[in-house]
């Protein structure tokens, strides 16, 4: 809960920390509270802890304390406050108590069970900085400062009471030079304390210092449990990098992890799930804007001539005689079209091959597939308005992400490509599903359009 030294979250066994008959004072609570931040298979094993101890019986005071901290620690602050009551009256529940109390914004409660905890021999330092974290967040910033000068200088050189000062320096809009020298005394005391970095975050991002505000959100985001402040924050700088499955993932853990009881938890997912929709939205014109730049690419590399390439007498001369004169018309043209020709050896091959591979293209890639003719569906050439319609790029059409990075791959470039192909040739692309051709069909029937064949 607070200390700056705990044992490794990779050693700790919260089973035994919990239910056995060993201490479990703050260090043991905080080596909990780092392994959850950074070791996902310790959600699971407190939870089926606390589900244990909530089959025993009676339980004693002591036990009552240390059910009530893994509930309080899985963000059932109600159920944690009711259990810590009957616990013993130590400090650490007295201290706990408070920690639940301020999750349900229970400010007056919270304040007086943190100056119950310091009296009964809590460490002072962080019972102060509790209180008055409590009463910022409860706006209260004087009685918040007030809270933060009874203490001693002893008790002013801790991590988690320079974290406090610093939180509400940045609250009430003090000297950022001074700002940030409270708060990296507070990390220096605790490299991984999570409200001084979190305070960090904010001023970097203030000033426009991106790297050092991510960097400070993400440090902050290990310690357990995560603030929805640093989740939202971060989501957003990964947004202007254009890094947007990023920001996603901190929007879905708000909506995934906030605690049902966590105050202000409707409007906190109700920006979340905002969030999450505008970032995947943004995210598909990304999308859409790379492959556009990569078509267009595509396209200028196409329209280079056979001619700008070092060729041999041979090769040239079967070329020009097979009608071929960009590498367009090479990616449409099989290996056998090729080899079919007279006096194009297994020589000239390898060198064509080569020229394509340079451009990242090989022979045949963009070829119709070879079906015998009495197979092959009719397709009806179009007329009138049709025509203009089959000249328009498939962007058109506005289909899915998937389906077109499909017609990317399958060097669909129009409309017209994309109805001279059948069903079954879409659905050889990989990762082109019934769902892809479901919406192809749909968007095409619009423009009064179907694939070849249907």
């Amino acid at each position: 809960m607070q200390s700056s030294v705990s044992p490794s979250p990779t050693t700790i066994d919260v089973r035994e920390l919990i239910i056995g008959s060993g201490p479990f004072g703050p260090n043991e609570v905080r080596a909990i509270a780092d392994a959850l931040g950074t070791t996902p298979d310790t959600h699971r094993e407190l939870r089926l802890t606390v589900q244990e101890l909530q089959q025993v019986g009676d339980l004693s005071p002591a036990a009552s304390v240390r059910l009530g901290v893994g509930l309080y620690l899985l963000g059932r602050s109600s159920e944690a406050v009711s259990c810590l009551k009957s616990g013993d009256g130590s400090a650490l529940a007295l201290f706990a108590i408070g920690l639940a109390q301020a999750a349900l914004a229970a400010t007056e409660e919270a304040s007086a069970s943190f100056d119950a905890a310091r009296i009964a021999g809590y460490p002072a330092g962080a019972c102060l900085a509790a209180k008055a974290n409590t009463l910022r967040a409860a706006a209260k910033l004087d009685e918040a400062a007030e809270a933060l000068s009874a203490a001693t200088d002893e008790e002013k050189a801790s991590a988690d009471f320079l974290a406090a000062q610093g939180a509400l320096a940045v609250e009430q809009g003090d000297s950022n030079t001074t700002t940030l020298g409270i708060l990296e005394k507070a990390v220096e005391a605790d490299n991984g304390q999570p409200l001084a970095l979190f305070c960090l975050g904010v001023l970097h991002d203030r000033l426009g210092n991106d790297d050092d505000a991510i960097n400070c959100y993400q440090r902050s985001l290990q310690r357990y449990p995560a603030t929805v402040g640093a989740l939202m924050n971060l989501g957003l700088l990964y947004e202007d990098r254009d890094d947007f499955p990023k920001a996603q993932q901190c929007y879905r853990r708000i909506l995934d992890g906030l605690p049902l009881d966590a105050p202000g938890r409707e409007e906190a997912i109700s920006r979340a799930t905002l969030f999450l929709k505008d970032s995947a939205a943004s995210g598909d014109r990304h999308l859409d804007e790379q492959e556009q730049r990569q078509r267009d690419r595509l396209e200028q590399v196409l329209t280079l001539p056979v001619s700008d390439f070092e060729l041999s007498v041979r090769s040239r001369n079967c070329l020009v005689k097979m009608g071929i004169e960009t590498l367009g018309d090479l990616t449409q043209t099989s290996e056998a079209d090729v080899l079919a020709s007279k006096n194009f050896g297994e020589t000239s091959l390898v060198e064509i091959k080569d020229i394509l591979a340079s451009k990242g293209l090989s022979l045949g890639q963009f070829a119709e597939p070879s079906m015998a003719s009495e197979s092959m569906p009719a397709f009806d050439e179009p007329i009138g308005e049709q025509t203009e319609i089959h000249g328009l790029p498939v962007t058109e059409l506005n289909l899915s992400v998937r389906a077109r990075k499909c017609t990317t791959k399958l060097g669909i470039m129009t409309i017209g490509e994309l109805v001279r192909r059948t069903a079954e040739d879409l659905m050889e692309c990989k990762n082109f599903g019934v769902t892809s051709l479901n919406e192809v069909r749909e968007r095409l029937t619009e423009r009064g359009l179907k694939l070849r064949g249907e």
